[in-house]
């Protein structure tokens, strides 16, 4: 038999290590901590990170919770509880689930939903709770199938500090003073990059002009746990060492929660079974199919779906001559048995013989074929094939007021806002040839799209006049749609004619790993480019990363280990560098740059200035005109400033029908520049109570001379001084009012013996369309 793999090796025990005990120690919690029953006192201390002071403390809150502990940097603290059931679960998995929740009541607000309180999970909750899930994960022992839960609640927030950090270390504390069995604590801290400097957890104004944004979960020993970032396409020497400064930060941390751990006493619950497979079934196993199977995978002739069917047929016939052997072993000793004789047989194959199932050597890719502009009406579209990992990427252009609003509790808390490009990422059953259910969003769908998003986001012009939506349909899947969406999404932004600054590949790197039988240790490893499905299944690393020729652009390393040395991630990184460029060479035989223009068929964006005088006549009352030209062409109006609108129509059709219905409202809306106080010739219209309705020119909206301007005398109604319809008098220009644009003019003042010029207007639109603000009209004497 093969030397068990790391994860079984290393996680065998669960002791939490005593560790170097942190340098400063202050309670956290004002008013002291009562007693945590059996358990003890609160306990508190805090760590410096970065040059700042984090604080951990436990025992006070929650304290019939298995573990619980209290993470505070600033004024911005979150509490995180853990529980886990003391009977197995009937899953064949680590039941584990993580919710972290928004309290907005934490940031100062209250919800402004319908009934005030907090609902359903946003995509930022999930997000992190994937984060902390896929940190803490891999400590749990081999075989733990125990229900367990993590509860991340935020009791305070600066609106400085992001609080998910925080939470990731407090579900390290509250696991390690727990009893449940775990092989932590861990670390985690962000780091930033401002004018060239590394930064330790940034604050919210720090972060927003950072052109890095990576999460780095550490375990003891300067083991790598988890990476997340996001970059704005920095070079692979500065991200390499912004790892490095994180890790050994995250060092302070983990030695923090052990030296509470150590001063609390914990001592990890005796769990009354690991599902392992026991080492008999094993070995029986291993003689009845090992030759079977090492024939299935150094068959390069197989594809996903043959591979898959001859294995499950020597299951199905090992698995019924073990239950003839075993008629006592449970059916999960069963199927484990035959998993363990699989997997250990795929990674010598790796380890020994450097051979890969489809034949491939260590570090080559699987075939590449792009195809773009796939249907002629979508604003942008291309087909990126991998291997048998095809992906269909779709790009939609809409107005800016269709962009991603956040809602003022996500805002408040985690400062995230508006965002006027998304990719949305689809994993229908067909692409496994399975069958199940159709809609919705499930975590794993969420967390794949914001990967490719966050890689494709860096090379978005800032000041592009659209909301972008990219669509990623994956249609056939095996390994790393993620990567295949980053990069079908960066052919479709280029077919659409976005000006992307640079195109973006992605690629995933696997891991396979021998480990020592003593210490658990890393023996040896090799690196896979481009893994397949099942090298990921049976693999210890889910190494994904995308950016440009340039840089880097996104990073997210999963781990099934409870930690590999940073040596290992340095050349994953060398590794998935060499192939992203390769990838990137075979995309730009088919699409090397963005095309100059955007598709016929694509939306079409004017501005219009109206006067502030007009402004009512082109909104209508109750933005009745704005509504009707909504409903008939489809188009989208906003005000930009007070004399500026802007058009979004989504085809050029649907543009000149919105000019057309402009031009019919504002057709008898002209005007000139009016020179104050000079004396013009009107005709009366109309007469009323109130005062006579006048016209400058003739394509003018009537106004209205009050009686109060009509005479010097004080008159009851214009009759009184024989005005009639049609008749023609002078008027002296007065402006117009500041408050609501209306002309003044008066007659009154005329009778005076002032010297007048008198008047005479040209026509001359005053709504333009298509963004000329006109310049000034001429009038003549």
């Amino acid at each position: 038999m093969a030397a068990p793999s790391c994860r079984r090796a290393a996680l065998r025990g669960c002791a939490i290590g005593g560790g170097a005990a942190a340098r400063w120690r202050r309670p956290l919690l004002p008013g002291g901590c009562g007693p945590r029953g059996a358990a003890g006192a609160c306990r508190a201390l805090a760590v410096e990170v970065g040059g700042r002071k984090m604080e951990l403390s436990s025992g006070k809150l929650a304290r019939f919770a298995d573990g619980s502990a209290v993470v505070q940097l600033g004024d911005t603290a979150v509490m995180v509880t853990a529980v886990s059931k003391t009977k197995p679960s009937a899953s064949q998995f680590m039941p584990l689930v993580v919710d972290y929740r928004q309290k907005a009541a934490a940031a100062g607000r209250i919800p402004t939903n319908y009934l005030r309180r907090e609902l359903g999970s946003t995509d930022k909750e999930i997000l992190t709770s994937r984060v902390i899930d896929r940190s803490i994960r891999p400590l749990f022992p081999a075989g733990y199938f125990y229900d367990t839960q993590i509860l991340c609640n935020l009791l305070a927030v600066d609106g400085v500090n992001d609080p998910d950090i925080l939470a990731i270390n407090g579900a390290s504390a509250a696991l390690a003073l727990s009893d449940i069995p775990w092989n932590g604590p861990i670390g985690a801290v962000r780091v930033g990059l401002v004018d060239g400097e590394t930064i330790i957890n940034p604050t919210r104004k720090q972060l927003s002009s950072s052109a890095l944004n990576l999460v780095v979960a550490g375990a003891p020993q300067n083991q790598v746990v988890m990476l997340e970032a996001t970059a704005e396409n920095i070079l692979q020497q500065d991200f390499c060492h912004a790892i490095k400064v994180g890790v050994k930060q995250t060092q302070h941390i983990i030695q923090g929660i052990q030296q509470l751990v150590k001063e609390q006493g914990v001592v990890k619950r005796t769990v009354q079974k690991l599902y392992v497979a026991p080492e008999e079934i094993v070995e029986c196993a291993n003689k009845l199919a090992s030759n079977k199977i090492y024939a299935v995978f150094t068959d390069s002739g197989h594809d996903k779906i043959s591979r898959d069917e001859a294995i499950n047929k020597i299951r199905l016939e090992t698995e019924e001559q073990l239950k003839e052997k075993f008629p006592e072993a449970e059916p999960y000793e069963i199927i484990e048995a035959f998993n363990v004789v699989s997997k250990d047989i795929f990674r010598n194959l790796v380890l020994n013989e450097y051979r890969r199932c489809d034949g491939r050597d260590l570090t080559s890719l699987r075939d590449i074929k792009c195809e773009v502009d796939m249907f002629k009406m979508l604003h942008g579209s291309a087909l990126f094939q991998r291997g048998q990992t095809q992906v269909l990427c779709t790009v939609t252009f809409d107005s800016i007021e269709s962009s991603v609003k956040s809602d003022v509790i996500s805002t408040a808390v985690s400062g995230i806002k508006d965002k006027n490009f998304m990719l949305h990422y689809e994993f229908p059953p067909y692409a496994t040839n399975e069958i199940g259910k159709v809609g919705g969003m499930n975590r794993r769908e969420l967390g794949h799209g914001a990967l490719a998003e966050r890689a494709l986001k860096p090379v978005i012009p800032e000041d592009f006049p659209f909301t972008i939506r990219v669509t990623s349909e994956v249609l056939e899947s095996n390994g790393s749609s993620s990567m295949a969406s980053a990069c079908g999404g960066s052919l479709a932004l280029m077919d659409a004619g976005v000006p992307v600054s640079s195109a973006v590949a992605g690629v995933a790197i696997g891991l396979i790993t021998k480990c020592s039988l003593e210490n658990g240790g890393i023996e040896d490893y090799r690196l896979l480019t481009d893994i397949l499905g099942i090298e990921d299944y049976y693999g210890d690393m889910d190494f994904k990363m995308a950016g440009t020729n340039k840089g880097i652009t996104a990073l997210q390393v999963d781990l099934k280990l409870p930690g590999i040395p940073i040596k290992i991630v340095m050349e994953a990184i060398q590794q998935a560098t060499a192939a992203k460029r390769e990838i990137l060479q075979i995309m730009n035989q088919t699409l090397a740059k963005p095309r100059p223009n955007r598709k016929e068929s694509g939306p079409v964006v004017e501005t219009i200035h109206v006067p502030l005088s007009k402004r009512l006549r082109f909104v209508g009352p109750g933005a009745y005109n704005l509504k009707k030209l909504q409903a008939q062409t489809g188009v989208t109006v906003s005000q930009l400033d007070e004399e500026t609108y802007s058009v979004f129509a989504p085809t050029p059709i649907a543009m000149h029908e919105a000019r057309e219905f402009i031009r019919d409202i504002c057709k008898d809306d002209q005007e000139v520049n009016l020179e104050f106080g000079a004396v013009y010739t009107a005709t009366i219209t109309e007469i009323r109570d109130s005062g006579v309705m006048v016209k400058l020119y003739p394509n003018m909206t009537p106004v209205l001379l009050h009686n109060s301007q009509l005479d010097q005398r004080k008159i009851k109604h214009p009759s009184a001084l024989g005005l009639e319809v049609g008749q023609e008098i002078q008027v002296k220009y007065f402006g117009r009012d500041p408050t609501d644009g209306r002309m003044r003019l008066s007659r009154k003042i005329l009778q005076s013996p002032a010297t007048t010029v008198l008047k005479t207007l040209t026509d001359k639109n005053s709504i333009v369309l298509g963004g000329t603000i006109p310049q000034s009209s001429t009038s003549s004497q």
